[in-house]
């Protein structure tokens, strides 16, 4: 029996995924009567997502990461100390914005196939439940980040390899448009968290070095678009063409320094 194919010749596997995924959350968003509550796990999902990005900047900045808050209404709090303030604290806030369209780039990019999408799968249901045991401190969380692994790892334990291509892939959307769609969050200076109005990611970015916080929405908002479209283009480009392009770069001499009368 001939092996599974991850990738089709010319990438049309990975397009059609693409393509049903993002029909399909266009149907389930603006079609399906509560269409949201239907993409609500996946909206949890993005705010762990999110809080994960400013905990895990902080870790690399050299800080220290207490714990991770999920609420229900979706809003989240990431605990973070023992970085310093300015740029440190200015890129923890961005780490949050970012890492979901980030995460969804890189998801779009190199799930482009049943064999890659499983790996995608399985490794964010693995990490998933790794924050619930050392950092996720909350009943919403409790409850959320393990149900969304579960479904994730579920998919990628008994789905077939077509609906495991197209959910890796509408994974990788969603997320890549969790910061663009989050606008009311990404241009305002404030926001309620589990009732509690706290400086907006964007205002803490402003405080911490220079600028007023409607820039640095700007600024966050053009960069999670790129990172959209560098996702989709990835997404799109067939295997065999980015390969052609990989062997010619690497086939091609360098320029010789010598010089001959």
């Amino acid at each position: 029996m001939e092996p599974e194919r991850d990738e089709e010749p010319e990438g049309g596997g990975t397009r059609f995924a693409l393509v049903v995924a993002c029909v399909a959350i266009t149907i389930v968003n603006t079609v399906v009567p509560f269409g949201d509550v239907i993409l609500y796990p996946f909206t949890l999902f993005g705010t762990w997502v999110h809080e994960m990005g400013h905990g895990l900047t902080a870790l690399a900045l050299g800080g220290q990461l207490d714990r991770l808050e999920i609420f229900w209404n979706a809003s989240g709090l990431a605990h973070c100390r023992g970085y310093r303030d300015g740029w440190p604290r200015a890129l923890v806030s961005m780490g949050g914005l970012l890492a979901p369209p980030l995460l969804g780039a890189f998801i779009l990019a190199f799930a482009r196939g049943p064999r890659r999408a499983t790996m995608v799968l399985w490794g964010l249901s693995a990490v998933m439940l790794l924050s619930v045991a050392l950092w996720v401190r909350s009943a919403a969380g409790f409850v959320a980040v393990p149900g969304v692994a579960f479904l994730i790892g579920l998919l990628a334990k008994e789905g077939s390899p077509t609906l495991k291509h197209v959910g890796a892939q509408g994974l990788g959307v969603l997320l890549a448009l969790d910061t663009i769609l989050g606008v009311d969050y990404l241009f305002t200076s404030t926001a309620f968290i589990d009732g509690e109005e706290r400086a907006s990611d964007v205002a803490n970015i402003a405080s911490s070095v220079a600028g007023h916080w409607l820039l640095w929405g700007v600024v966050l908002a053009v960069i999670s678009f790129a990172l959209l479209a560098l996702g989709l283009k990835l997404a799109w480009m067939s295997p065999m063409r980015l390969g052609r392009r990989s062997t010619r770069e690497a086939s091609e001499p360098f320029p010789s320094d010598d010089s001959s009368a």
